[in-house]
Parts: C-alpha cells; sequence; structure tokens
C-alpha cells in the first residue's frame, strides 16, 4: 500500500495493477471478502481489574529482567506499588521474585522513614485489594525475617502491628459506622486474620510460634462484631471464623480456656434475639454445625491393622454364598464351612482326585480330563475360519 502510495497510483487501483503486473492469463476475479470485525475494548479495560486496583502497571515486569526494573523508578513508592500490582495480578510470582524484591529494598530501605512508608503500601494494598490479604500476609512475614534495617523505631514487623493497632483500637466505632466504613474495618479485619495464620515468630530457642497479641486481637474484633449485629458484621465474624476457627481453638485449648464455647454461646444467642436476615442466621447455623465436626478436620482413632475375623466384625461380609443339597445356604463364617464345602465339591465333582505328584486317583469310569471332547461345533468351527480368513485380509492389506 505504501509503495503504491508513492508511485502515485490511487489505492483504489490495486487490484488493476496486480493483474497487469501478472500477465493477463494469471488474471483471476475478484474474490468476495468477509469485513473483519473489530472491538474497542482493550486488555488493559477497568472492568478487568478489582477495585481499588491501580491500573499503572509497570511494564518492566514482564517486558525485562528484574535486575533492570528498579533502573526506572524514581521513589521508593513507585517501585513498591508497581511490585504490588504484579503481585496481584500474577500471585503464582511470589516464589520466584520475593527474593530478589527483599534485596532490591534492602538497598533502598535504609532509613526510619522509608521503612514506615513500606509498611504503609503493604498494608494499604492489603485492606484495600481485595483477595490480596493472604498474599500480603505471606509478603509480610518474608520481609519481617529478611529485612536487615532494624532502626530504634521498631523492625519491619513491629512497625506493622504498630498500623494494625490503629486501626484495631477503632474497633467499636468502626463496627457501628456508615456501610463504607464497615466495609474498610472488614477488610482489615481478614487482613489480621491472615497475619495471625502466616506471620511467624521464631523463639529465643529456634521454636517458630504465631503472634499471641494477633490472637488476643482476633477474641476482641469478635466481640466487637458481634455487639453490633448487623448483617455485614456478622457476615464479616462468620468469615473470620472459618478462616482461624481451628486454629484458635486449639490454641485456647492448650491454655486451659474455652473461648471458643463462648463465642460459639454467643452465636448462638445472636440467631434467636439479634434482627439480621435469614440468609445470615443460616451461615451462622451452618458456622455452628462446621465447629461442632471439629471444623471439618478428621483424625485417624487407631493405626492401620490388617483385618481379620476376629478385631473386624465384617470380616465375612464380602464372603460367597453356597448351598447345600439341602438348600440350606452357607458361608465361610459357618463353623462347619470346611467340611460342608468339600462335600459341595464332592457333590459337583469340579476337580478329579489327584496325589500331590500329580498321579491321577480317579478309577474306572470317572476320568475328567482325559473325556474332554476336542471337537468344534459346526457352527463355531465355521465362524471361526471366516474369522481367520478376514484376518488374514487385512493383515495382507
Amino acid at each position: 500500500s505504501e509503495h503504491l502510495q508513492k508511485s502515485g497510483i490511487p489505492s483504489g487501483s490495486q487490484d488493476k495493477v496486480s493483474v497487469l503486473a501478472s500477465g493477463p492469463e494469471m488474471a483471476e476475479p475478484p474474490l468476495a471478502v468477509d469485513p473483519v470485525a473489530t472491538s474497542n475494548l482493550s486488555v488493559k479495560a477497568p472492568e478487568f481489574y478489582p477495585a481499588g486496583y491501580n491500573q499503572n502497571f509497570n511494564q518492566n515486569f514482564t517486558d525485562s529482567s528484574f535486575e533492570d526494573r528498579c533502573d526506572g523508578y524514581l521513589t521508593l513508592a513507585e517501585y513498591v506499588q508497581d511490585f504490588l500490582n504484579h503481585l496481584t495480578e500474577q500471585p503464582g510470582c511470589f516464589e520466584t521474585e520475593i527474593e530478589q524484591f527483599a534485596e532490591t529494598l534492602n538497598g533502598w530501605v535504609i532509613a526510619d522513614e522509608a521503612l514506615q512508608e513500606l509498611v504503609e503500601l503493604i498494608y494499604q494494598q492489603a485492606t484495600s485489594v481485595p483477595n490480596f490479604s493472604y498474599m500480603g500476609a505471606r509478603l509480610c512475614n518474608y520481609l519481617s525475617h529478611h529485612l536487615t534495617i532494624s532502626p530504634q523505631s521498631g523492625n519491619f514487623r513491629q512497625l506493622l502491628l504498630q498500623r494494625c493497632r490503629t486501626e484495631y483500637e477503632n474497633r467499636d466505632e468502626a463496627t457501628k459506622g456508615d456501610e463504607t466504613t464497615r466495609k474498610q474495618f472488614h477488610a482489615f479485619v481478614l487482613f489480621l486474620a491472615e497475619l495471625y495464620l502466616n506471620l511467624q515468630i521464631k523463639g529465643t530457642k529456634g521454636q517458630v510460634t504465631r503472634a499471641e497479641i494477633l490472637q488476643e486481637g482476633l477474641r476482641e474484633l469478635l466481640n466487637a462484631l458481634f455487639s453490633n449485629p448487623v448483617d455485614s458484621n456478622l457476615i464479616c465474624a462468620v468469615k473470620l471464623l472459618k478462616l482461624t476457627g481451628s486454629v484458635l481453638e486449639d490454641a485456647w485449648k492448650e491454655k486451659g480456656k474455652n473461648d471458643m464455647e463462648e463465642i460459639i454461646q454467643r452465636i448462638e444467642n445472636v440467631v434467636l434475639d439479634a434482627n439480621c436476615s435469614r440468609d445470615v442466621k443460616h451461615m451462622l447455623l451452618k458456622l455452628v454445625e462446621l465447629r461442632s465436626s471439629n471444623w471439618g478436620r478428621v483424625h485417624g482413632t487407631t493405626p492401620h491393622t490388617e483385618a481379620t475375623p476376629e478385631n473386624d466384625p465384617n470380616y465375612f461380609m464380602n464372603e460367597p454364598t453356597f448351598y447345600t443339597s439341602d438348600g440350606v445356604p452357607f458361608t465361610a463364617a459357618d463353623p462347619d464351612y470346611q467340611e460342608k464345602y468339600q462335600e459341595l465339591l464332592e457333590r459337583e465333582d469340579l476337580f478329579p482326585y489327584y496325589e500331590e505328584n500329580g498321579a491321577d486317583l480317579s478309577g474306572p469310569g470317572e476320568l475328567y480330563f482325559d473325556e474332554i471332547d476336542d471337537e468344534m461345533d459346526p457352527e463355531i468351527e465355521e465362524a471361526y475360519e471366516k474369522f481367520c480368513l478376514e484376518s488374514e485380509h487385512k493383515r495382507k492389506q
């Protein structure tokens, strides 16, 4: 097309030029071509991004090597935010890129202000972007063990918990606030639950434990949610307990506490007294049912042992049933099974009498295998010959 335009030939004359260039003998009638459907919808359309997601995603994360990615950033916030967006879009890259990300931060985060900014960026992403709370908790756990900076104001984990405490202290007001306030608070609650499950703290003896302060914090958050039993607060409480209920109950039992019993009792009172919707009450009852089944966990009671008639009452359930000459059924569970079974074999004459060395002990007129007729039935013999001929024909083809 460009060549035709440079030659001064109108674009509408392209068909005539191609025909003349190829000779009259090569000319062919024009073919009708269906118009190509085009779409104005872009892969970067807002409809494809979750709420709160920053669409200014830096393409360096997909178009270049990781070592070159931080060269084009002017601030720490730009670099961290782009990595968080990248992690939101491609969570599977966590294992392969988190180490390099932490190394880059160790060369960049060298002051208290930078560390606080890093904590705030991760916190905002984990509480504003749906479904990022789990990945955010994993990221916080990794950075808490691999960031080298430890200023006087506190290391990464300490600053993170301080940031969570700010929201935690406003729990009573948040549960009574408007819809937007409650929604932000519920996102914080679920992020704190993920932190409790994923944030690992190494003790003085090298043992790995969970943060007890988060355990107590979740207990108080549940109290705040149940104190104002509107639908959204109760749904958040159900999500929290489904996520952490089994772990919390195990931890409380180790300390001899019955906190979970108190929570379940409170849920039952809410179902009876609160003016919540029917669907939410059904969710609460299902949660109580889940807890009564040990949160869906199945533990083996006894080690595997081979089944025998002595330890398995159903041992003979799959045994075949035989019938005596009188039509009386019997199985291997009957005391005189061997005697009845031998009688059955003799009556049916299923096997000849052989010694252990194979000698035939059967008397005259009791031959078994020698009396088998080797001749085929005429109809079967004809079908067999036809089958052989067809097979040979197919093989030659």
